[in-house]
């Protein structure tokens, strides 16, 4: 399910400026962008603070914006790229969506829905399977994460 155009790290670099965009907000360092025939039809990045919307994670926010551009709430066939592997919820809301394939960075130790955690993403229990390809540009991933949470903790002393 790669894009013959471009390969999964440069959407991924893609991803990782819309991070720091919700960095630059003040929101955990996520980004995610959708991809269908080889065009990014979605992006965003975290927003549940800004937005008071515990639902505005990176992978909505893109999921969203796709979905309003295609005019249909259903994304066959399109590769999700996130910088951090998703929650249970964005879990269920990409495959809602029916999406074909999900990229994602650093691996989620805590939450993680593509098998840190739960296997939700992949799994070949619910009416929908997704298939998906972590760890890359992970360390690119996790040090922006860790950088973010590290500033913050610095901020609290």
């Amino acid at each position: 399910m790669q894009d013959p155009n471009h390969s999964h790290e440069y959407w991924m670099t893609q991803a990782l400026a819309l991070a720091r965009e919700a960095e630059i907000a003040g929101e955990v360092p996520v980004g995610a962008l959708v991809v269908l025939d080889g065009a990014c039809i979605g992006e965003g990045w975290n927003r549940p603070i800004g937005a008071n919307d515990p639902t505005a994670h990176a992978e909505v926010v893109a999921l969203r914006a796709a979905s309003q551009r295609l005019n249909n709430y259903r994304l066959p066939g399109a590769v999700l790229y996130v910088t951090l592997e998703p929650c249970a919820m964005c879990a269920g809301a990409i495959i809602q969506a029916r999406l074909g394939h999900v990229v994602f960075g650093a691996a989620d130790p805590k939450a993680g829905a593509a098998g840190s955690v739960f296997s939700i993403i992949g799994t070949e229990r619910l009416n929908h399977v997704v298939t998906y390809t972590g760890g890359v540009l992970a360390a690119e991933s996790s040090a922006l994460l860790q950088g973010f949470f590290r500033a913050r903790r610095g901020a609290l002393a």
